[in-house]
């Protein structure tokens, strides 16, 4: 009998210790699966650059990749706790977010675009918008809040879970405009032909992978990927699948890249 138990014991210890491997051979991706076509759904599986970007991070690192989806302003929150291990969500690397995350080099450059209703023709720049009767859209959390908080004193601005949510309220004519990055802004505007471009440059910035503070380790093999992807060709590829001059995306997966 004792014999016995001893051997369920260790059968107990080492499926733990198995279980306790299986974990740890996950890296876990945290983002915000509504941000076409860096990170979106396409049925129940999220893809996008950022998501077979990340499958290249962790087949780098020597892990499986976990993608978890939450509330773009919820991520470096998640990624401070430990609950995922980098951020790939089109993020800007800004300097306030540098205070509590480390930084990936960058890897995508972009701008803040305004989104208004097709026929209104009243906004023509960006200051147009700084106004008491405007109310202003944006996605909670992103730099195009930021914006309209930091430029935009007259303006009301309201944020939105989404970008989607923020086109709707767009479009039922609930606010006046909507800032946010440009790439997104060409799907949701493809997708919605009541609403469209404005044409003012008028903020850039940088997208970068975020990764706890301290995090030396993870952050020197995300570099490295990203510049070895630059290097064989991966990048362009990505980049002419997901951001095609003719705007029909096509997805491509790691498995494809390699």
């Amino acid at each position: 009998m004792k014999k016995v138990l001893v051997s369920l014991l260790a059968a107990a210890s080492a499926l733990v210790a198995f279980s306790g491997c299986a974990k740890e051979n996950a890296v876990k991706m945290g983002t915000n699966a509504a941000f076409v076509p860096f990170e979106y759904l396409e049925g129940q599986e999220i893809v996008g650059f950022d998501a077979t970007m990340g499958e290249l991070i962790a087949k780098d690192y020597g892990k499986e990749l976990k993608i978890v989806d939450m509330e773009f302003d919820s991520l470096i929150a998640a990624l401070q706790s430990g609950s995922i291990d980098f951020i790939a969500a089109g993020m800007t690397a800004t300097e306030e977010r540098r205070q509590n995350v480390d930084f990936s080099e960058p890897y995508y450059s972009s701008k803040q675009v305004i989104i208004v209703k097709a026929d209104d023709d009243s906004v023509s720049s960006v200051e147009v918008l700084n106004d008491s009767g405007k109310s202003v859209g944006c996605q909670a959390g992103t730099t195009g809040e930021l914006y309209i908080e930091e430029n935009l004193p007259q303006a009301k601005c309201e944020s939105f879970k989404t970008a989607i949510d923020a086109s709707l309220a767009l479009k039922n004519g609930s606010i006046s405009a909507i800032i946010i990055d440009e790439l997104p802004a060409k799907s949701i505007v493809k997708n919605t032909p009541e609403l469209k471009i404005v044409d003012d440059d008028f903020a850039t910035e940088e997208y970068a992978i975020a990764v706890k503070k301290g995090n030396t380790e993870l952050l020197d093999s995300i570099n490295k990927t990203i510049a070895k992807m630059k290097e064989n060709g991966n990048y362009e590829k990505l980049l002419e699948a997901f951001m095609p001059a003719d705007g029909n995306i096509k997805v491509l997966r790691a498995k494809d890249l390699m």
